[in-house]
């Protein structure tokens, strides 16, 4: 009954580097929703509309995960924030403060298995921990990288950076390392900041086709091995007993077919 009653945080020890991942994520399009209310300038808000895109497309698939997975679909809508998260995927800006409610997971996960725990499973769990923050790492690069560029070169003489698109595009091949040259920095501060970028996305594609290669490629890991029964355990013991029994029979013919020392001595 117990099972069937558990929670979907009762599965998150499984995914605690996507619960991570989801909060930070989370924590992104909320500082961005107050960016674009106090910083009022246009290139800004081109360039977080295109990311807080990219976002609702996280949360969206996030919560089509959780509906498919959640032991129980109703308890997850209404005692585990689901409607929440439901709204927070609509592209109305006051409804983006509702994935506040996201980081009540990370909370609990926090309280309940600590700090220390959770690095633990993160630890355990290195090739999706690597994943998931190379994957933030990238959103973070993406946004902040186009936002420096543009702001760095929109007003240079001789840019050719100087829309949010020129800036977004840069970033994107920049960080893929294709370059195609079209877009580039003319100013110092601005090639600084590219150069970072280059470095960066090397990095990130580096490792992430490593993680591929590795998934595909890799040995399969084999399942865990249940544990035994009480009953089983009661068998093997009988066999191994049985065993036993019939190696000591074993040894008892081998040493009657044995001569004693009286015969060895009147052969001798």
């Amino acid at each position: 009954m117990a099972g069937k009653d558990r929670s979907s945080d009762d599965l998150v020890l499984r995914h605690t580097s996507y619960e991570l991942f989801i909060g930070a994520v989370s924590v992104l399009s909320i500082v961005n929703l107050g960016l674009i209310y106090i910083v009022q300038d246009q290139g800004l808000d081109d360039i977080l509309m295109v990311i807080n895109v990219l976002l609702t497309g996280l949360f969206v698939a996030d919560f089509v995960y959780r509906m498919y997975t959640a032991p129980s679909r109703s308890r997850y809508f209404v005692r585990e924030f689901g409607w929440a998260d439901l709204l927070a995927c609509v592209p109305v800006a006051q409804f983006k403060v509702l994935r506040v409610f996201r980081l009540v997971k990370v909370g609990r996960l926090l309280r309940a298995y600590g700090a220390r725990g959770v690095m633990r499973l993160l630890v355990k769990n290195r090739a999706g921990s690597a994943l998931f923050t190379l994957l933030f790492l990238a959103i973070l690069v993406l946004q902040f990288g186009s936002l420096g560029e543009l702001k760095i070169e929109q007003y240079a003489p001789g840019a050719n950076i100087t829309t949010p698109s020129d800036a977004l595009w840069y970033s994107i091949v920049t960080m893929s390392t294709v370059g195609y040259g079209d877009q580039y920095p003319v100013t110092t501060r601005g090639r600084l900041l590219g150069s970072f970028i280059i470095l960066v996305g090397v990095g990130i594609f580096g490792a992430l086709a490593g993680y591929l290669a590795n998934a595909f490629v890799g040995a399969p890991k084999g399942e865990p091995e249940a544990p035994q029964t009480a009953s089983q355990v009661r068998r093997n013991v009988a066999d191994l007993r049985a065993a036993l029994e019939h190696q000591g029979k074993l040894l008892e013919e081998i040493e009657r077919g044995l001569p004693d020392e009286a015969g060895r001595a009147a052969e001798a």
